[in-house]
């Protein structure tokens, strides 16, 4: 009994110290990360960096496709440390600028026909439905891994602005009548492979 008596008087602490400690939030208020941040708003984020500082920053950073695209051929560690932006070992990223002639849309990328571009390259844009990768927040320069709590915040990063590039950019895109118009873009992109060069758009333009 006295055993009982003692485990009975330590669980009324505990929930005594439990209630003590307890805080309660309202539904509006935003939750807590566990470091006292408080948690990414990948929503937010989108709104409040896109536009008003991704967009100037790759203006500023661009360099145009005709010329990035021979400097990667003579030397791509030399045109990624002119022009690009990486972190640690990561791949370069680029912001870039140019136009080209749209071929057929093949599902989620346009394929261009960029004068001055080699034909053994392949250059596309990425026009939605799915946006991928990171490239407008790598590009930018504006965003380190440490300005976030934890990989899955820092990968909500670059969600939020390809999110951004289908609600504003691609919102009003005739996917369909794309073929043979010509495309002005400013936008960034990954360097994986010498051959292949596919862009998310920042800015996009459609002429005839």
């Amino acid at each position: 009994m006295k055993v009982r008596a003692i485990g009975a008087a330590i669980a009324v602490l505990v929930l005594g110290a439990m209630l003590l400690d307890a805080s309660w939030r309202s539904d509006d208020e935003p939750l807590a990360a566990t470091n006292g941040r408080e948690a990414f708003d990948a929503a937010k984020f989108g709104k409040d960096n896109f536009a008003p500082k991704v967009v100037p920053e790759l203006e500023k950073r661009a360099v145009e496709l005709t010329e990035l695209v021979p400097a990667l051929e003579q030397d791509a560690d030399a045109a990624g440390e002119q022009y690009g932006v990486r972190q640690g070992n990561s791949p370069y990223n680029f912001a870039v600028r140019g136009e080209g002639k749209a071929k057929q849309v093949d599902g989620n990328i346009v394929e261009l026909d960029v004068e001055g571009v080699p034909s053994d390259v392949t250059v596309a844009l990425q026009i939605g439905p799915a946006i991928n990768g990171s490239a407008l927040r790598d590009a930018s320069g504006l965003f380190d891994f440490n300005d976030f709590l934890n990989q899955v915040d820092y990968a909500g990063a670059g969600t939020a602005l390809n999110n951004e590039v289908k609600t504003t950019v691609l919102a009003d895109l005739d996917r369909e009548a794309l073929e043979g118009k010509t495309l002005t873009f400013l936008g960034a992109f990954t360097y994986l492979a010498p051959t292949a060069i596919t862009i998310t758009p920042a800015q996009l333009e459609v002429s005839s």
